[in-house]
């Protein structure tokens, strides 16, 4: 156990880092047993977690502790975006080792004090401990308007399927990072998607307000892993056409459609619309591409296109769970 008077000293300076000094979102907030959000007329709430394991999720030799307190905050944030709703509050889980709580802590706090504004999303509470390894647990808590809640289980047969930005680019960043000496910063895109993601907020919000959607998630863990859980919740299949995807022109030719299907951590939006409205959807969000890569059907397979060869889809994305 961390000593009373030391992790009281921690949690002082992670308040003072990241405590709002007024409090937008909170009737009771830094500082008690617990806090308090007040409800809104006409909203309900959303809330959902997420776990950054040192090991699994990062690298402490490679990634920038900066870099870990922005992604640890916006990979949860943008199950949010998922849902069609805004942020409010989180709370913060944190087990680390003695031996960085100081400079490594501070930079830590640092990017999650600025993801924390640029989301406005305010630190709500939550728990400190020691432990050898770095382990971080996000829970946000966001509202969306009554009844706008998008699901993934409202896909129908004759839905168009559409993904967010460029599918792949995290992945590639990622194993450009593994392939560098030591720590390194942000010089490519590629590295900047995967260590300083960008939450699909507005576009998540954008649809859900318009009624646009009829299902969505996020793409966290990869095109061919994320969509056959969206078809799962819907009871329906897809087809997606390989060619249409919207690949990174920094991965090489021949890897590109491979990343674009199997690669994680894009945080990109994955949703469905129905055929007689896909008109309404602009070519870009916010300068964010939205691009058609297929359509729900109602044979429950998951199947792609690819040079005119028609074959079921294998899952090759993230899973923890996986072995080998």
């Amino acid at each position: 156990m961390v000593r009373k008077q030391n992790e009281n000293a921690l949690v002082a300076r992670i308040a003072h880092k990241l405590g709002a000094a007024d409090s937008t979102a909170l009737s009771v907030g830094l500082g008690d047993d617990a806090a308090s959000l007040p409800e809104r007329a006409g909203y309900e709430f959303i809330l959902t977690c997420d776990w950054f394991l040192e090991g699994s999720h990062f690298l402490r030799d490679k990634h920038p502790a900066d870099a870990v307190g922005w992604k640890c905050l916006v990979r949860a944030t943008n199950d949010i975006a998922a849902m069609g709703g805004v942020p409010r509050c989180f709370l913060l889980s944190l087990a680390l080792p003695s031996s960085l709580t100081g400079k490594w802590l501070d930079a830590f706090l640092r990017g999650l004090h600025r993801a924390s504004r640029a989301l406005r999303c305010e630190l709500a509470g939550g728990d400190t401990t020691l432990h050898d390894k770095v382990l971080i647990n996000i829970t946000v808590v966001g509202e969306v308007r009554s009844g706008r809640a998008l699901l993934r289980s409202g896909a129908k047969p004759g839905d168009l399927i559409y993904v967010s930005g460029t599918l792949g680019e995290a992945e590639l960043g990622l194993r450009q990072l593994r392939a560098t000496h030591g720590m390194a910063r942000p010089v490519t895109a590629a590295l900047r998607k995967h260590l300083f993601p960008k939450p699909r907020l507005a576009l998540g919000e954008w649809l859900a307000e318009n009624r646009l959607a009829t299902s969505m998630m996020d793409v966290s863990d990869g095109l061919s892993t994320d969509l056959p859980r969206l078809c799962e919740a819907s009871e329906v299949g897809a087809r997606i056409v390989a060619d249409s995807l919207p690949v990174s022109t920094l991965a090489p030719a021949n890897e590109a459609r491979q990343l674009a299907l199997h690669g994680g951590d894009d945080y990109e939006l994955l949703f469905t619309v129905r055929a007689r409205v896909a008109a309404r959807l602009p070519r870009r969000f916010q300068g964010i591409k939205l691009t058609r890569i297929g359509e729900i059907t109602r044979d429950k397979k998951i199947l792609t296109v690819t040079d005119g060869r028609t074959q079921a889809l294998s899952s090759g994305g993230w899973d923890p769970f996986r072995e080998g």
